[in-house]
């Protein structure tokens, strides 16, 4: 690689940082011109954060140098970091949300008169900075009261505040919705255009193609390549991620369906009453469930499990009609959901793997006089770790310490363990890398091979084409189609995702 420091705004020149008995990042190398949309990716510990972590003074490299314009600089603490002009934006937010827009943008740099907080000027030059990001909203607003993508653009106000040149954005669209995605992506576009300078890291690769003037790959820590505007594809995204061809990530074995488990007719969510639900899924087969956002599919999943209860219609299983009156109808049922929100629903962070493995057994592991069969949730908990190839030290370990994708696991194996008939999938890969997901679609076929019956919702266009027997495709709370696996495609999704009657009926 060319010896960028006297034309780069950052350079990165052979860093290296260890942790007790692993090599985060093995002599790393990084350039970023003024005004350029540099994007950073790679799986889940391929050592992005750790990189970004020492970009923003939270932590020294071991070896190695960083130069900004093109001067060698020791970023050995935040405020040395923001004094070079890099602002890091993390993934959780960091606002406090008991104080209005203007307090969080100067929080512990409050511009002073005679000793005191001057608030009329962090209220003129939050104005400022909230135009800037495209946010009109009054400086005095509470943050609590905003929604997510308008905290995120306060996030990049308050990192604009400290006259950042380089902006680190880590996984900036993951709570978003698909409008604030394109609110925040046309916002970067302009930050461009000012001469500032973005890292920006998203598992989401269509954003990247979109954005990124240029594409940095890590690998185990390594640098695994780069691609130039013109190089980035999917494809070529994908292979430098993990080293083999996109071709083997959706691994479909063509396999005959059993009887009809689980059958849905005339169902009404609470969230779109007025129109009535009609499908079935078979014993071993993936039916995909595709739209945009606010089209209703995780509300149908969520009646489907007895999270809310239906209006009217039957659910029938195995054919006989069932009450679905709370989850734990649809758990005797023989039904398991993954939920889309896996922190909040899924997983309760601050209990050990084992613990979660074993949370809907519980029923299942009561002995005489309310205790815990302790031995056969330990046995089920390591044939799920085993199973699933959950990534962690041991059993005993909190979720919290576990990255996405093995939380992920986690809930799967939760539900797994209940060895269930119909399980429904809620972006079952959401903000996991490449190589997780391609190991949830893995299990994923082999569970239909064993006859279960799968009802996924995915935002992922490639994964429905990818995974589904047959598309479901809702648009405002009612299913506008359903294609089988001959007539998917990008076009005929979209088509009925956004309404198109005509399409629809040509599809029938």
């Amino acid at each position: 690689m060319s010896d960028h420091n006297s034309t780069s705004l950052l350079t990165v020149k052979d860093v290296t940082k260890r942790f007790p008995g692993v090599t985060a990042l093995s002599r790393i190398n990084l350039t970023l011109a003024a005004g350029e949309i540099l994007a950073l990716i790679g799986e889940n510990g391929a050592g992005k954060s750790t990189l970004m972590k020492i970009l923003a003074g939270v932590q020294l490299p071991d070896e190695g140098q960083i130069f900004v314009s093109g001067k060698p600089v020791t970023l050995d603490s935040v405020q040395a970091s923001q004094a070079c002009g890099i602002a890091l934006i993390h993934q959780e937010l960091n606002l406090s949300g008991n104080l209005d827009v203007g307090a969080n943008i100067f929080l512990g740099r409050e511009p002073k008169s005679f000793g005191l907080i001057d608030k009329r000027r962090i209220r003129e030059q939050s104005a400022t900075l909230l135009a800037r990001v495209g946010l009109n909203v009054s400086p005095d607003t509470l943050v609590d009261t905003l929604p997510i993508g308008q905290q995120q653009l306060v996030e990049i106000a308050r990192a604009l505040s400290v006259d950042a040149k380089v902006l680190i954005m880590d996984e900036p669209t993951s709570s978003l919705s698909q409008h604030e995605t394109a609110r925040l992506l046309e916002v970067v576009k302009d930050l461009r255009s000012r001469g500032v300078s973005v890292i920006y890291i998203s598992h989401r690769l269509g954003e990247v193609k979109e954005l990124a003037d240029r594409v940095a790959v890590f690998r185990d820590g390594e640098n695994a390549g780069e691609l130039s505007r013109d190089e980035i594809t999917h494809d070529r995204m994908v292979r430098l991620m993990v080293g083999r061809d996109i071709s083997q990530f959706y691994a479909r074995k063509p396999h005959t369906p059993g009887a009809t488990v689980l059958e849905v007719r005339d169902l009404q969510t609470p969230a779109n009453i007025g129109h009535r639900l009609n499908f079935s899924v078979k014993a071993g087969e993936i039916v995909g469930v595709s739209g945009l956002v606010g089209a209703g599919r995780t509300e149908m999943l969520q009646v489907l499990f007895g999270v809310d209860q239906a209006v009217s219609g039957t659910v029938s299983v195995d054919g006989k009609p069932i009450q679905l009156n709370s989850p734990r109808d649809a758990i005797n049922a023989g039904i398991a959901l993954v939920p889309e929100d896996r922190k909040q629903q899924g997983v309760i962070l601050q209990m050990a793997v084992r613990t979660n493995i074993g949370l809907a057994g519980l029923k299942k592991y009561q002995k005489p006089g309310g205790f815990l069969n302790k031995l056969q949730e330990g046995r089920d908990s390591a044939n799920m770790i085993d199973r699933l190839r959950i990534r962690t030290p041991h059993e005993r370990q909190v979720v919290q310490f576990l990255s996405g994708g093995n939380q992920q696991k986690v809930v799967l194996g939760k539900w797994l363990s209940m060895k269930p008939k119909i399980l429904l999938l809620d972006e079952p890969t959401r903000g996991i890398d490449i190589g997780a997901k391609q190991e949830i679609y893995l299990l994923m076929e082999e569970l239909a091979a064993q006859g279960v019956a799968i009802l996924f919702v995915s935002s992922e266009m490639e994964e429905v084409l990818g995974m589904s027997d047959r598309t479901l495709v809702m648009h405002e709370g009612r299913i506008t189609g359903e294609l089988t696996r001959e007539q998917l495609s990008e076009e005929a999704i979209m088509q009925l995702a956004t309404g198109n009657s005509a399409y629809a009926e040509s599809t029938k």
